[in-house]
């Protein structure tokens, strides 16, 4: 190789070096210099994890932790490789950070994750993209899936039915809720038969490639970490990744056939009749809100923006909701005579095919669906980053190592927040002493300290709240009250394991049950089930 050339790459190595460098002492100087010092915080525990496992463990625990009785509500902790991270409870702050979408988003970390599972759907995208993608899942459009909710329910019931029959008495209800909502989503979705509950794997091709991806979303190892932290690992490959990219392209072939059918029906003008599928799956209902003549060309979306609402609608409008429904059921195997008062609620309804607002206007049934997604919501935390320096005003000052008390902690472009959205909905200075106990009771009189928390939905954190809340609350809600609807109605659960054998584990997008002793049989709830005899 000529000397010159040798010369040069010395040159550029050598300068490459120096600018590494000089970004890592620039870390290191915003780390040192950091407004978080003033705050208290968790010792450093681990260089590239910092205090995350402690964050994780006690996020993931279903008895009171240690954290913020130690710290206070607004403390530091260090995320990977020890950079400080902010971390809170306090209602004022979180009110601040999420009416504030613009100036707090998902991190560029975050995004890349969630894009992985999903695609670049309206969970991910920011700014005026996420307005333009913003499909409506208003209470009309939720009344008329209200069938399709019960429908796939009843399904369900008697396939249990049938297990029981057999004498299956203990049953996983995690995989078959799993199935149901799935179920659930691609007739409501896309209209769509994935028929899970009656067909093996193999046997559709949209619910192998979609069971491909999530199961590779909740595979965290060291190496997908550091993807997920930084970007230069993203382009080295990993065991799986050609696998996964064929689901995806499977996924988006489908999607844009699907997404082809719609767009022809609604141009031969199919898609009068509000009895029709068709009409009321949310594919469709995106395309006919985008081909409006009263829509500007500047708010229209592309084929591609709609076809990233297909993994989107796949991912939120499933796995949520059946582990919301899974983490309902074990709360009443926990409390018998909770399962009593609901059952004989239930039973009062005439029809097996309740309507949307016949399910609304059970108290009892409301009541159970609060404190479970206030106890077991099926998301953990969510992150956002400050997109300029910012002051975060506080409910519940803090005292500094000098013994300055502050009411506001100052927030520097860059700075990553983590969102407890289970802290809060947990929290004893909110709920009282019993807020890890699952009282469906508490909500004929929520405390007032509640009504501080800025939430879309119920006094809590569960679907966050502000412009950025989760836009299919509606939907989750109604489909969780039809599945416990018809399935206490049905049975008798009883948890097949001892209480202590059922842990959570924070995976993908929620957190999902485990046992500790089958802690290779992946994420199950083993039930033992009887039907249920009137008298």
């Amino acid at each position: 190789m000529p000397s010159g050339i040798v010369q040069l790459l010395g040159a550029l190595m050598a300068a490459s070096g120096v600018y590494g460098v000089y970004k890592l002492a620039r870390v290191a100087y915003g780390q040192w210099n950091s407004p978080l010092n003033i705050l208290p915080g968790l010792p450093f525990s681990q260089l590239f994890l910092g205090n995350l496992r402690e964050i994780w463990a006690e996020e993931d625990s279903m008895e009171p932790g240690e954290l913020i009785a130690k710290y206070g509500t607004t403390f530091r902790f260090r995320g990977v490789l020890g950079r400080k991270r902010l971390y809170t409870i306090d209602p004022k702050a979180l009110n601040h950070i999420l009416m504030n979408p613009n100036d707090y988003q998902k991190p560029e970390a975050s995004r890349y994750g969630l894009t992985s599972i999903m695609g670049a759907g309206v969970l991910v995208v920011e700014g005026d993209k996420h307005r333009q993608q913003n499909p409506a899942f208003g209470p009309a459009h939720v009344r008329e899936l209200t069938e399709i909710f019960v429908q796939k329910s009843v399904q369900l019931r008697d396939i249990w039915a049938e297990e029981i029959s057999k004498g299956q008495g203990q049953i996983d209800v995690l995989s078959w809720l799993s199935k149901t909502t799935l179920d659930v989503i691609g007739l409501a979705g896309f209209n769509y038969e994935f028929d899970s509950l009656t067909r093996g794997p193999g046997e559709d091709e949209l619910n192998d490639a979609f069971s491909h991806i999530l199961h590779a979303a909740t595979n965290v190892s060291v190496f997908a970490v550091l993807r997920f932290a930084f970007p230069i690992f993203r382009s080295i490959p990993a065991p799986g990744d050609a696998a996964t990219e064929k689901a995806r392209r499977t996924m988006c072939q489908i999607g844009s056939n699907l997404l082809a059918d719609s767009k022809a029906a609604i141009e031969q003008n199919k898609n009068t009749d509000r009895s029709s599928g068709k009409s009321k799956d949310l594919l469709s209902l995106l395309v006919r809100a985008n081909t409006s003549t009263e829509l500007a060309d500047n708010q229209r979306m592309s084929d591609e923006d709609v076809l990233a609402q297909v993994p989107t609608f796949l991912v939120a409008g499933h796995e949520t909701t059946s582990i919301a429904t899974t983490w309902a059921l074990f709360a009443l195997t926990q409390a018998p005579n909770v399962q009593v008062k609901l059952r004989n609620e239930l039973l009062s309804v005439s029809t097996d095919n309740p309507t949307m607002e016949e399910l609304n206007a059970l108290p009892y049934l409301d009541a159970v669906v609060r404190e479970t997604l206030r106890l077991h919501a099926p998301a953990s935390s969510t992150v956002r980053q400050a997109m300029k320096d910012d002051i975060i005003p506080l409910a519940t000052p803090f005292t500094d190592k000098e013994g300055v008390l502050h009411h506001e902690i100052r927030i520097e472009k860059g700075q990553s927040l983590r969102i407890p959205i289970i802290q809060i909905n947990r929290s004893r200075s909110i709920w009282g002493e019993d807020a890890f106990e699952f009282k469906p009771e508490r909500w004929e009189s929520p405390p007032e300290a509640a009504s501080s928390i800025p939430g879309v939905w119920g006094n809590m954190l569960t679907f966050l709240g502000g412009p950025r809340s989760c836009i299919g609350y509606r939907f989750a809600l109604v489909e969780l009250k039809a599945l416990l609807f018809t399935l206490v109605r049905a049975f008798e659960f009883e948890l097949a394991v001892p209480v202590k054998d059922i842990v959570k584990r924070s995976s993908g997008l929620v957190q999902r049950p485990v046992l500790l002793t089958d802690p290779d049989g992946g994420n199950q709830m083993p039930l033992i089930m009887r039907s249920f005899q009137r008298l």
